[in-house]
């Protein structure tokens, strides 16, 4: 049995400021700095990520939200780009973004919500379980991601037809999969330390 202690208000909160996180970091670049030791000598150097903050918004609130925030923040976000057209999308929102092969990755932010807060909430805040939840969270967004982008090939979906599936795949999960990766170990951290600050 999980020790899961984020109860239905917080969930609430967690659920609202998750939708928020999810929206703006797609508009949100990533980067990172050379090692602080580093700053005195070589000074700070700053480099892109080559991908946005929002799956690292994903795990980040099943991290420190639990599973039920998590993809409650998820499946809004959905509805605001699908059925209310809202252009929370990268490029866009309404229901004709299910024809863009990028689309799979945010259908994917649903499991990869629940059981990111799922694995996340199992035992007491470690920096390994933490990270380990994150992991599996930007594992399942990637799985989902690729099944879908396969699947709208097969069936002729896709709108970047300009793409081979392989070229697709390459600038939807292979190229960007380090920067996530880094963006994932930043979340552990990053939730570990406010797990920590808010005794839970």
């Amino acid at each position: 049995m999980g020790t899961e202690q984020v109860f239905a208000p917080t969930e609430l909160l967690w659920a609202l400021s998750g939708l928020i996180l999810t929206i703006a970091g797609n508009w949100l670049e990533a980067f990172i700095t050379n090692a602080p030791w580093y700053w005195g000598q070589m000074g700070i150097h700053i480099a892109s990520l080559g991908v946005n903050c929002q799956v690292g918004a994903v795990l980040l609130t099943g991290c420190i939200g639990g599973k039920n925030a998590a993809i409650a923040s998820q499946i809004a976000y959905l509805i605001l780009g699908l059925v209310f057209g809202l252009p929370v999308f990268n490029q866009g929102g309404g229901l004709t973004y299910m024809q863009e092969p990028s689309f799979g990755y945010l259908v994917g932010f649903v499991p990869a919500a629940w059981m990111c807060g799922f694995l996340a909430f199992q035992a007491k805040p470690k920096l390994e379980t933490l990270a380990f939840s994150a992991l599996c969270g930007l594992l399942i967004i990637h799985g989902v991601g690729l099944g879908y982008l396969v699947l709208t090939y097969i069936l002729g979906w896709a709108n970047s037809a300009s793409l081979s599936l392989w070229e697709a795949t390459l600038a939807y999960s292979i190229i960007r999969l380090p920067g996530h990766l880094t963006v994932a170990c930043a979340v552990s951290v990053i939730a570990f330390l406010m797990r920590r600050l808010m005794f839970y």
